[in-house]
């Protein structure tokens, strides 16, 4: 079998009431498009029924796969199931698809100009749909501390859709450190230290009123990843290889 041009990594933590309704979504879109595919779901230790219910879908759906973790965190997960893809193009979509499928398919023409294509709440010409102010505010205000310590000029980091080239993989998640929330800004910057091009595709992104980021708890956790990001490239463990 021919190896698929797009692999979809999903990363999942007791997902259980979320994937019987995205990943059918996620299957439907994929199946409509003129390219070979494969979904992954790399569970992340999870002690629901997260995994069953993978693995009885995958029965019914040829190019669905699942990848069983220890619990170590969402960026342990994403490096774990892009490092098992086989794509041409690997990309990461949350389960709650706050990304709508309709909206990837412009990923591909950006991935032909530039490395590495992530999905943009504030590029021109994206939506915001039913996210609550202060999100916004508390958002906003976490992307500046991200531009002022490492990554002028990426807008939003945290968008949950991010597209690579294959040739990246290697390089980058090779260098990552973090495991929690702050692997996105990790990743973006050993990008930007290794001189790969980053473009913004503007999205309708959908806020997820079940989100599982706590705005208090989880941004002093955000802020932390920052430093440590910071502290890690000074020790030089960020420097493209000689």
């Amino acid at each position: 079998m021919d190896r698929p041009l797009v692999s979809i990594v999903i990363p999942a933590y007791n997902e259980e009431r979320r994937l019987p309704v995205t990943l059918p979504q996620v299957m439907g879109f994929l199946q409509g498009q003129p390219f070979t595919w494969e979904v992954i779901i790399a569970d992340d230790g999870s002690t629901d029924g997260t995994a069953t219910i993978v693995e009885t879908l995958a029965h019914e759906q040829a190019g669905l796969r699942l990848l069983l973790l220890p619990h170590r965190g969402k960026g342990s997960a994403v490096r774990a199931g892009r490092l098992a893809a086989t794509g041409t193009y690997r990309f990461f979509c949350d389960a709650d698809l706050s990304v709508p499928p309709e909206d990837w398919a412009r990923f591909l023409p950006a991935l032909e100009q530039a490395e590495v294509a992530i999905a943009s709440r504030e590029a021109p010409g994206a939506v915001r749909l039913q996210e609550p102010a202060y999100r916004h505010f508390m958002g906003r205000c976490y992307n500046l501390l991200v531009r002022m310590l490492l990554l002028p000029g990426i807008y939003d980091t945290q968008c949950g859709f991010k597209g690579f080239r294959e040739e990246t993989i290697a390089p980058l998640f090779a260098r990552q450190g973090l495991e929690g929330w702050g692997f996105d800004v990790e990743i973006l910057y050993i990008a930007r230290r290794q001189r790969y091009r980053i473009v913004e595709v503007p999205v309708h992104w959908i806020y997820g009123r079940h989100s599982r980021v706590h705005p208090f708890r989880d941004a002093w956790r955000m802020f932390w990843d920052l430093w440590r990001v910071r502290w890690r490239a000074w020790q030089g463990h960020y420097n493209p290889p000689r």
